[in-house]
């Protein structure tokens, strides 16, 4: 089973607007190079921190066929896939280009995403979609169009 990565996300600070970016560079033990939580600046930071976050494209698909809004990084997850059941990663050592990223943890959403979008409905709509959480174990670059592979 593999599947691609379609969009990345980082933003600097938490709380400020996910930018889109082309490639990002994986960084071992401390997540995305220019993410709030690499740089220790995000909301989460030292209460409930994650690495790297996953979200399925499919899952962004349905809920914006609902009605809400998710597809300019309001998700708050850094890195969109197409084509992979993100469950299937479970317990799992995976590859993204030249990145080595490990299975964390699942990543429900929270009602700090609704409140920063203003979103209504937005935490329930993500619900059991919220993506995941990965540790980088190797680092390097992941760009947008690189192929996931279980290793």
């Amino acid at each position: 089973m593999s599947g691609t990565i379609e969009k990345i996300f980082v933003t600097a600070v938490g709380g400020e607007k996910m930018q889109v970016v082309e490639q990002v560079e994986a960084v071992p033990g401390k997540g995305l190079r220019g993410d709030r939580y690499a740089e220790k600046n995000g909301y989460w930071t030292h209460v409930d921190e994650c690495e790297v976050t996953l979200i399925e494209g499919e899952d962004i698909d349905e809920i914006i066929a609902s009605g809400i809004r998710v597809q300019d990084g309001e998700h708050r997850r850094n890195i969109v896939t197409r084509g992979i059941q993100l469950e299937a990663l479970t317990g799992q050592r995976f590859q993204i280009g030249e990145a080595i990223l490990e299975f964390d943890r699942p990543r429900p959403p929270c009602s700090y995403i609704q409140g920063l979008t203003g979103q209504d409905g937005l935490t329930r709509a993500l619900g059991r979609r919220g993506g995941i959480c990965a540790r980088v174990v190797q680092g390097g670059a992941i760009k947008v169009t690189d192929t996931i592979k279980i290793l």
